[in-house]
């Protein structure tokens, strides 16, 4: 399966895609506006990178990647905010692929590390991010919005 992937950068016409994405993601219906104006000024930003995966019929996966300049790497540092990969391609490298697009810009860029954040009810996430190479070095904390 994995060499009919193809991976390129996130156009203002995969909207759709990645608004369905993320709301099967979330496990939630997200405001459509709201969701459309954000992903517009994300894909704009030259500090952001997002990829989506597609064979030629059909959207794969999507991965967004911030990057910002922080005081205590002092450099730049990528977080991948979001990756989602559709059920049936799962498991056949396709994430992998774009974890390689995303090593390959850090490594372009002269980043000093790659983050990833996942929710604690996403108990399997910890063990695919470890075979992607990452270690799990941090907690995060999270106030919320009453």
């Amino acid at each position: 399966m994995q060499s009919k992937i193809k991976v390129r950068k996130v156009e203002k016409q995969d909207l759709d895609f990645v608004y369905k994405s993320i709301c099967e993601l979330e496990n939630e219906e997200l405001d459509f506006e709201v969701f459309a104006a954000i992903f517009n000024e994300n894909i704009a930003n030259p500090r952001n990178l997002y990829l989506m995966a597609e064979n030629e019929k059909e959207g794969a996966g999507f991965i967004s990647f911030h990057t910002q300049n922080l005081l205590h790497h002092c450099g730049l540092v990528g977080e991948i905010q979001e990756f989602f990969m559709h059920q049936k391609y799962r498991g056949q490298g396709v994430g992998r692929l774009l974890i390689n697009e995303i090593k390959n810009f850090a490594e372009q860029n002269n980043l000093k590390s790659i983050e990833v954040t996942t929710n604690r009810r996403r108990v399997e996430n910890v063990l695919i991010y470890e075979n992607l190479g990452f270690t799990l070095s941090h907690n995060k904390f999270t106030i919320y919005k009453e």
